[in-house]
């Protein structure tokens, strides 16, 4: 069994203090990290690559092809299969995607996936389908992480904790809500594990400047894998 530590992060395209994000990044000691919001922009290749950089990590997949998803990892973490997703669009609201790759770690594999679903509720509802279905086509168990843009009650939350566990609830560690990151108050980031897999803690982590580096406060989990 490997224990893995899986970080997932809104970070506001790195518009408050990118180098405060990277320095929450790195006192969480992740294996793999799910960003939400990534640069996608001007330069975002050379942005993405410095938060990396100084978060003491490598960029896996994501950026604009993936609708502002990016996956992170350490060196601990080899990378076996890289995919990026857009999901279906209306007109007039933002491009979601998906950043997804599956990872070995000593022997074991794993799949994650990082997402960030919209502000209107029948657009989540159906991206969690989507995500599901997206998810489902890779033979190890996955982690699918991110920004719901909604509380657990909610029906595209309700969805995804369907066929994965909602890490928090399971095994709380640290605080619990996430946004805003200067005032929380709401729990609308989430880290959704496959049942095959054990889930050793997962919660807010209790780290320096997670209250100004950007407006969502960051998710921890550490989740066994066979």
């Amino acid at each position: 069994m490997v224990d893995v530590r899986l970080l997932t992060y809104n970070v506001r395209s790195l518009r408050d203090d990118s180098r405060a994000v990277a320095r929450v990044i790195k006192a969480c000691e992740p294996d793999v990290v799910c960003i939400q919001e990534a640069p996608r922009f001007f330069r975002w290749r050379s942005k993405c690559a410095a938060l990396a950089r100084d978060s003491g990590l490598y960029v896996v997949t994501g950026g604009r092809p993936a609708g502002a998803m990016l996956l992170l990892a350490s060196l601990r973490a080899r990378v076996v299969e890289t995919r990026d997703v857009k999901l279906s669009k209306r007109p007039r609201l933002h491009q979601r995607g998906m950043a997804i790759a599956v990872f070995e770690i000593a022997g074991a594999r794993f799949g994650a996936a990082s997402i960030h679903l919209d502000l209107v509720e029948d657009e989540r509802r159906r991206h969690a389908d989507e995500i599901l279905d997206h998810a489902g086509v890779f033979d190890v168990p996955m982690i699918v992480a991110g920004d719901v843009n909604e509380e657990p009650s909610g029906p595209a939350w309700q969805r995804l904790a369907q066929c994965y566990r909602d890490a928090y609830s399971v095994s709380p560690d640290g605080g619990e809500f996430t946004s805003t990151a200067a005032a929380p108050t709401r729990r609308i980031d989430a880290v959704f594990v496959d049942p095959r897999l054990d889930i050793v803690s997962c919660g807010v982590p209790d780290v320096a400047e997670t209250e100004t580096a950007s407006d969502h406060r960051p998710v921890l989990a550490v989740v066994r894998v066979p």
